[in-house]
């Protein structure tokens, strides 16, 4: 059931006559809680105060209705505002604080999390794409970039799917940590292994942490992922071309959807990059719920006064009876009382390092010729305005006009040069003396240089 899952007075401050405010704060703080570059889900406290501030000052609230004999008097200021809008939304159970040593910070649980994303997409009308998640990302990518004309607005549902993908791996954190509270909270041996095994094991484990760990994870494809969109930001005729698709679907202007599009290029970007730490921080609550049932299990007969007794007991009675009547035991053959099969393990005898001595390694000389091989080469690659200057001037000669046929890649050096001299705005500040003497202007035609490059072709000008 619904509120089996929800506090009974979550819905208090969206129903009361200050629900206005209280629709604007959690607008404000949706954007905190699921922002795409968030890694840890515990936000300090102060950081929420001041989101709640910043809402209040934004909504210019001027009036507000007592929601208790004890709040009879009007805030004064916005902090007071504050202040009550933080206590009332703690007490009803929308954001949860925790306590770490001396700094406090609020967190959403997953329930929580998921209402508010879903009264969120209700309140901005946002689509929202189900599928695959890294698969659907993937497939929708590459139909933006094979065609970006007629389906270029399958980048826009590649980056609905990050996002909620991103949510995701957030829920299972905190479903994690959750878990975890509950299993520190119980005094019951039998009641920690059950919820372990019936929470983590059967629901979490197998339908989604198992399925990251996997070796035909859906992460294999995240490289291709990562490589298609750094391609697609320095491809300028695709960009273009995706931008008039959205100013066609959107019905914006063309800068607000060239905005648009290296935005959502932007938020996938973000989102494969930091999946690796997301998945080191699901792995250290793993650890720790493990540690827990395993020490549980390993102390369970511990914790049984007189265990050790009434098995005494229970074989004495047994040695009484005759051989006759007594079941033949078949189990044990497979799985004893105490072995590396059974639930409890025997403790695994430390062995004693012997002391050992240690000797200076020495590095091999072609070890070292290697690196200095590879610091020449990384040399050569080094992207330089200076060089970046010279072959152009090597090429122009007194000339005024340079097209892309025109150039000659010689070496690597000649290939590095030649592929920045397309894009010398993303070098920034240091190349920027070398903008000023030069104008390049692109065509919509492919052109085949040195016999080593196809790009798009251009007409360099020497101002």
């Amino acid at each position: 059931m619904l509120f089996n899952k929800l506090p009974d007075d979550i819905f208090l401050p969206l129903s009361g006559q200050n629900r206005q405010v209280y629709q604007a704060v959690l607008l404000e703080l949706s954007d905190l809680f699921f922002d795409e570059d968030l890694i840890d889900p515990f936000i300090a406290k102060d950081l929420v105060r001041s989101t709640i501030e910043n809402a209040v000052v934004r909504l210019g609230v001027r009036r507000w209705e007592a929601e208790s004999d004890e709040d009879s008097e009007p805030p004064r200021s916005s902090a007071d505002y504050t202040n009550r809008i933080y206590r009332r939304l703690v007490l009803c159970g929308w954001l949860e604080e925790e306590q770490r040593i001396y700094r406090t910070y609020v967190l959403l649980t997953p329930s929580i999390s998921y209402l508010l994303r879903s009264l969120v997409a209700i309140a901005r009308h946002e689509k929202r794409s189900y599928g695959g998640a890294v698969l659907n990302v993937l497939s929708s990518l590459e139909a933006a970039i094979n065609d970006p004309v007629g389906r270029g607005i399958t980048l826009s549902e590649a980056s609905e799917t990050a996002a909620e993908f991103s949510a995701h791996l957030t829920d299972m954190l905190l479903g994690l940590r959750e878990m975890k509270i509950s299993l520190a909270a119980s005094t019951n041996a039998q009641d920690i292994v059950r919820s372990f095994f019936d929470r983590f094991v059967e629901h979490m484990l197998v339908s989604d942490y198992k399925t990251l760990k996997t070796r035909n994870n859906p992460f294999r494809y995240r490289r291709k992922i990562l490589a298609m969109l750094r391609d697609l930001q320095f491809d300028l005729l695709k960009i273009e071309q995706l931008s008039q698709h959205y100013q066609l679907q959107y019905e914006l202007d063309y800068e607000s959807a060239e905005a648009m599009v290296h935005q959502h290029i932007n938020r996938i970007i973000r989102i494969f990059e930091s999946v690796d730490q997301r998945l080191g921080a699901i792995d250290d609550f793993r650890y720790q719920l493990e540690k827990r049932v395993a020490d549980t299990v390993r102390y369970m007969d511990k914790t049984t006064p007189g265990m050790a007794a009434r098995l005494s007991r229970i074989i004495t009675a047994i040695a009484k009876k005759p051989a006759a009547s007594v079941p033949k035991l078949t189990s044990l053959e497979s799985i004893g009382f105490i072995s590396p099969a059974s639930v409890r393990s025997p403790i695994r005898r430390r062995v004693e390092s012997k002391p050992r001595i240690i000797t200076q390694a020495t590095i091999d000389p072609r070890v070292l010729e290697l690196r200095q091989l590879f610091k020449e080469y990384k040399s050569r690659r080094e992207v330089r305005v200076d060089r970046i200057e010279a072959y152009l001037e090597r090429h122009f000669d007194g000339r005024r006009t340079l097209r892309a046929t025109d150039f000659s890649i010689d070496s690597v050096e000649d290939y590095i040069c030649f592929s920045y001299v397309r894009h010398l705005p993303s070098l920034g500040k240091k190349a920027r003396k070398t903008m000023e003497k030069y104008r390049i202007q692109f065509d919509d035609s492919y052109v085949q240089v040195a016999d080593v490059v196809e790009c798009r072709g251009f007409e360099i000008h020497r101002n």
